[in-house]
């Protein structure tokens, strides 16, 4: 049987910045500007101006989520805490009832157009997932 540590699985470092979580993230970074221009490239080219500008800022919405998220975590890790389950809960609940509010706000001020920030934000969240399950699996993998 094997001893359960009582270390951080990540040695704390200096301080987290938000320059670390961008640099750490530049590839979703880069998805999500290429998301957000090909809304406009394809549905601009259409005549729905409003749609893909609903469309690129729930794009932006789900990025400031995955960065905000990416940003409590690496806070955690680098103060060397050990999180707690209802931490934890807590501080997602209100990110996302933050982008919850906002999201629905903007959608009904944008109406019918703005549905398109709830698109973008699910369009962002599937991609997000995906990035995150493949460097997952080639973890998984290389071990």
């Amino acid at each position: 049987m094997t001893e359960l540590s009582t270390e951080p699985a990540v040695a704390p470092h200096k301080k987290a910045s938000v320059l670390k979580v961008l640099r750490d993230q530049r590839k979703t970074v880069l998805v999500a500007i290429g998301l957000a221009a090909a809304a406009y490239w394809i549905i601009g080219q259409l005549g729905e101006w409003r749609l893909a500008g609903a469309l690129a800022v729930g794009i932006g919405l789900g990025l400031l989520n995955h960065l905000a998220t990416e940003y409590w975590l690496l806070r955690i890790i680098t103060s060397g805490d050990s999180p707690s389950r209802g931490r934890m809960i807590r501080s997602t609940i209100a990110r996302l009832t933050i982008l919850s509010v906002v999201a629905v706000g903007l959608t009904a001020l944008m109406w019918p157009d703005g549905v398109g920030v709830l698109l973008g934000l699910a369009v962002f969240r599937l991609i997000a997932l995906m990035m995150t399950s493949m460097t997952l699996l080639k973890e998984l993998k290389s071990e």
